[in-house]
This record gives C-alpha cells, sequence and structure tokens, in this order.
C-alpha cells in the first residue's frame, strides 16, 4: 500500500527581468573622452584660423625633432673627447641652433604687421619728415608761397577795413545832406541804410500815408527825386559798383492788362537808374538792375506791410589789389663735396615691396 502514496511535485519557477541589467559607468568615460577630443578639434581649428604665418613657422619650429647636438664624446674623432662648448657650462638637449637676423623695412616704410601686403604698414609721412627731404630750393619756393598768401590776406582784411570806413563816411554825408535839407528832414525815416556781406545797402521805403511813387505807377514823387540826388552826390566819388532792385507788396496790381508787380517793381528801379545817370554817376557804374516784386520782402511775416515797397540801391565790395610776388630767395651753393640726391622718377619707383616671410 506504500506505493499508493501520494507523490509530492514541487514546480520551481524562475523569473527573468526584462532589462539587461546595470552595466556600470564606463560608457560615461568614453563619452567624456570623446567630447574632450572635439574640443581640443575645434580649439587647434580656431588656433589655425587665428595665428599668422610667422607664428605658425614658429610653433612648428618649436616642435621639430633634433637634428644637429652641439657637443660629442668619445676618445676617437676630430675634437678626441672633448666638447666644443666651454667646461660647466650647461647645454639644452631639446632645442636647434639658429640665427636671429633683424630685417630693417624697406625705404619710405615702417614697421609694422606682416601680414599687410609688402610685410609692413605704409604710413603718411609728417609734415616736418617731408620737409626734410625737400631740397633748398623747393624749402624756398614753399616758404615764398607761404609769404604770399600771408601778404594776400592782410591785404585783403586791410581793404576791407579801408572801404568799411569809407562806407560810414558815405552813411554819415548821406544823413547829413538830408538834416540840412528843410524838405527832407520828414523823409529820414523812409531811409535804411546797412552793410552787408555785398557791400553798403541804401533803401528808400514806402511808409503808411507816404509813399515814393505814385500808387501804381513808376512815376516818382518829387521828394522822392531830391532823395536819390542827395544819395547819387554821396557816392559819386566811390568807385564802386551799383545793384539796383525794385519791390513791392504782396497786393496784386490791378490796372493795366499783362503788367503785374514784376513789371511795376522793374520799371521802378529803371526809374531810380535813370535818376542816378542823370547826375554825377556814370553809366558803367551800374552792374545790373533788376525787379523783384513781392519775392524779397522787407517784413516777411506782414507780407502787404507799405515798407515792402522800396528801391534798394547796393554799393558792392571792390576787389582788393593783387599783391606782388616777393622775389625768390637765392640758394648759395655748397661747397665741397655734395651728396646727390637720388632720382625719384615717378611716384611709383620706390621699392614698397619690404621683406616677405616664405
Amino acid at each position: 500500500m506504500a506505493d499508493d502514496a501520494p507523490v509530492e511535485i514541487i514546480i520551481k519557477r524562475v523569473k527573468k527581468s526584462g532589462d539587461h541589467g546595470h552595466h556600470g559607468g564606463a560608457w560615461k568615460v568614453a563619452y567624456a573622452d570623446f567630447v574632450t577630443a572635439m574640443m581640443a578639434f575645434f580649439l587647434l581649428l580656431w588656433l589655425l584660423n587665428a595665428t599668422t604665418e610667422a607664428q605658425k613657422a614658429g610653433i612648428a619650429d618649436y616642435f621639430s625633432p633634433i637634428s644637429v647636438s652641439k657637443s660629442s664624446g668619445g676618445a676617437g674623432g676630430m675634437l678626441g673627447g672633448r666638447s666644443i662648448s666651454s667646461p660647466g657650462a650647461m647645454t639644452s638637449r631639446t632645442s636647434i641652433p639658429s640665427v636671429s637676423v633683424k630685417i630693417n623695412p624697406a625705404q619710405g616704410q615702417t614697421e609694422g604687421n606682416a601680414e599687410e601686403e609688402g610685410g609692413t604698414k605704409n604710413t603718411a609721412k609728417t609734415a616736418a619728415e617731408a620737409s626734410k627731404e625737400l631740397s633748398p630750393e623747393e624749402k624756398a619756393a614753399a616758404a615764398a608761397a607761404a609769404a604770399n598768401a600771408n601778404a594776400k590776406k592782410k591785404s585783403e582784411k586791410q581793404h576791407r577795413e579801408i572801404e568799411t570806413a569809407k562806407f560810414d563816411q558815405v552813411e554819415k554825408k548821406i544823413r547829413q545832406a538830408i538834416q540840412e535839407t528843410p524838405d527832407l528832414k520828414n523823409l529820414m525815416k523812409h531811409l535804411i541804410i546797412d552793410q552787408t556781406p555785398d557791400g553798403l545797402r541804401i533803401q528808400v521805403v514806402d511808409r503808411a500815408g507816404k509813399s515814393m511813387f505814385k500808387s501804381g505807377s513808376a512815376k516818382m514823387m518829387d521828394h522822392t527825386k531830391k532823395l536819390i540826388q542827395k544819395i547819387a552826390a554821396a557816392i559819386a566819388p566811390l568807385p564802386n559798383k551799383i545793384r539796383l532792385s525794385g519791390h513791392t507788396d504782396s497786393v496784386p496790381y490791378k490796372g493795366k492788362r499783362n503788367y503785374d508787380n514784376w513789371n511795376l517793381s522793374s520799371d521802378r528801379a529803371q526809374a531810380a537808374r535813370l535818376l542816378l545817370n542823370s547826375g554825377a554817376l556814370p553809366p558803367s557804374r551800374i552792374e545790373s538792375v533788376a525787379g523783384r516784386a513781392a519775392s524779397d520782402p522787407l517784413l516777411p511775416k506782414d507780407a502787404k506791410s507799405p515798407r515792402n515797397r522800396r528801391i534798394s540801391i547796393l554799393l558792392l565790395h571792390t576787389k582788393p589789389p593783387k599783391v606782388a610776388a616777393p622775389p625768390p630767395r637765392k640758394v648759395k651753393a655748397k661747397t665741397g663735396k655734395q651728396r646727390a640726391r637720388p632720382s625719384t622718377g615717378t611716384p611709383f619707383s620706390k621699392d614698397w615691396s619690404g621683406p616677405r616671410i616664405r
């Protein structure tokens, strides 16, 4: 009956995990080495791009292998075991003997960056350096030109001061003549005299209630004729050219057909010219006569003001007299041996190549 006893069956189940387990941190070390190598590679590329040819050549010489030894040993041979260096002196066994030679820049150049064309920078010479290279004749010519320019400026300044003083005298003479004439005393406020960059300007101006010309006409009033005659007598002694211009206000002209303020201002300027020439003023003194209408108002903010109606007599500045150039200075010839000046030829005949680094 023992064979009929139940049999116990044991089932052992082995659980297998889905992952591959822990492999350690060896991959991190490899990745770090890779990143370091890439950083070093890109750093090398940057250095190659940033360095010059001279710097690259110096780096290559530094890492060159040893090819020559300064000392030798052994009993045989030419020196018999003796060294060519002095006893006790230390000799570098890792460097190559070399010779250093300083190369001066070519003529007309200064030391600079070797990457520039010709190996050096071409810099402009100062005035002091340029003057040192001039010959005595050239220096004398430059000094004469400078003296002539200074004399011309001084002459122009003196001429302008003299002419300004004459203009002041003319203004005083005109005002005095008007004051001494009883019929013209009240016309002093119709007169504007000032000095401009072009010369002395004398303006005969209308005012409210009293005009210099008949309304809409180029016919002068009697007091206007007397006033312009006094002006002509004052400016007649001067040699200055005269520029005449007529001006109106902005009120449109109402009268003749095909006749406007331009025609009116021109006719009034011509009437003033005829009156000036009828006295002591010759026609050759008149340079130009122009009608400006309302294009150049005396009061721009009030274009319709009667003061914009006026006759302008401009005494132009005269040209200063020409200054005679000083005689050229004689250069004494030097005795003895004189060093010949090299011929420069064309401006590009100098050697601008300079030293180059191969």
